[in-house]
């Protein structure tokens, strides 16, 4: 019997559901290209990753919210252009996500705007991403001032690498740098972070 289109496609998400194995899920990318039930899988199956992600650089849920739908929104329209396998594909949204927390942090009033959102959010004991993430609501609130009063470029190196335990290369394949590169970038971050926490140690009352 000729199998129906609709059953090729159960099958395929009922193999991913059960595997999750790369070559399920290269399948599963080329697919979501035309396919929108293809695309509502991975939706699921990444959105977690991609909003703790936007919730470790904000810092507030709404914003983190509103970020990841940008997000996705910008993958469904150029899915399409994504020549990688399914290695490489959390990479890619990592990259997107970056930019996209960043385009939102451009101006100087809307990252005035997170740091106060971050510090009424801490007051009012809110966990940043989920409340089984002990590790960021462990962090004071001078440490999330300071991670959000450095530049974009170095909030993400930071955050790819302390929060989301990236390896450099990794870090640099998001983006599109070399690792030397971003051992750089990291280290000169680390620095900067440490003169945001002297200066606001200095200034409390």
């Amino acid at each position: 019997m000729v199998m129906t289109v609709m059953a090729k496609k159960k099958l395929l998400m009922r193999r991913v559901d059960l595997a999750n194995s790369e070559t399920d899920l290269d399948i599963l990318i080329k697919d979501a290209c035309s396919d929108r039930e293809a695309f509502a899988r991975l939706y699921r199956m990444y959105y977690e990753i991609v909003f703790r992600y936007c919730c470790r650089r904000l810092f507030n849920r709404h914003a983190a919210e509103d970020v990841t739908s940008t997000v996705f929104f910008r993958v469904m329209s150029t899915i399409s252009t994504f020549e990688g396998n399914s290695n490489g594909f959390r990479n890619w949204l990592y990259r997107i996500a970056t930019n996209a927390v960043n385009d939102h942090l451009k101006t100087a009033k809307r990252r005035a705007e997170t740091i106060t959102n971050a510090a009424q959010e801490h007051n009012r004991g809110f966990a940043f991403v989920t409340e089984s993430d002990n590790e960021l609501q462990k962090k004071n609130l001078a440490v999330k001032q300071a991670i959000l009063g450095l530049k974009p470029q170095y909030q993400t190196v930071i955050t790819l690498r302390y929060f989301e335990k990236m390896k450099l290369i990794e870090i640099a394949e998001i983006l599109g740098q070399n690792p030397a590169t971003i051992r750089s970038q990291l280290a000169r971050a680390l620095i900067k972070l440490q003169k945001e926490l002297r200066t606001a140690s200095r200034l409390k009352p």
